[in-house]
């Protein structure tokens, strides 16, 4: 890390910069990640967490309900279809980390609430038409031939007629 400083009016403004530094991690997603990636991977198979007291379904899958914070454990099967909650068509582009490409604009970016599900998965969808890339628009998960078990193991969600 390099930290260079100067003096203005008395006071020390320091600048910081990650240079060219490489910053290789490994982080374990745990039992609700695993099962929702594994699923993913092998299946094209996408599952939430049920609350036991208040029934939402997660997704992805977590261990403790936001609303009831309660323990959950009851993995539920969720489509792969669902309705586009919000919506954007991205204008900018940027550096695709999973790739490291520049993303091709425009694009969409949409919160998709998956059938059986109570919360949104967030992803990109195939459309930038205006007329039909909308709130309410209905898609579904296109996924990728060779998957890695990530989140970008479905390719994009497409709409569905």
């Amino acid at each position: 890390m390099e930290n260079n400083a100067q003096k203005k009016d008395e006071q020390e403004l320091l600048t910081v910069s990650s240079g060219e530094m490489f910053q290789p991690y490994d982080w374990s997603v745990g039992k609700f990640g695993s099962k929702f990636l594994h699923e993913l991977k092998e299946n094209k198979k996408l599952f939430g967490s049920k609350c036991p007291k208040c029934g939402r379904v997660f997704i992805p899958p977590r261990k403790v309900c936001g609303q009831c914070y309660v323990a959950m454990d009851e993995f539920v099967p969720v489509s792969d279809e669902g309705e586009v909650y919000v919506c954007a068509i991205i204008q900018f582009g940027f550096v695709d980390p999973e790739t490291g490409k520049q993303r091709p604009v425009p694009y969409g970016y949409a919160f998709i609430k998956l059938d059986g599900a109570d919360t949104c998965l967030t992803h990109f969808v195939d459309s930038v038409d205006p007329e039909k890339f909308k709130v309410g628009a209905r898609v579904r998960a296109v996924f990728e031939e060779k998957r890695k078990g990530s989140l970008m193991d479905i390719k994009h969600f497409e709409l569905v007629d």
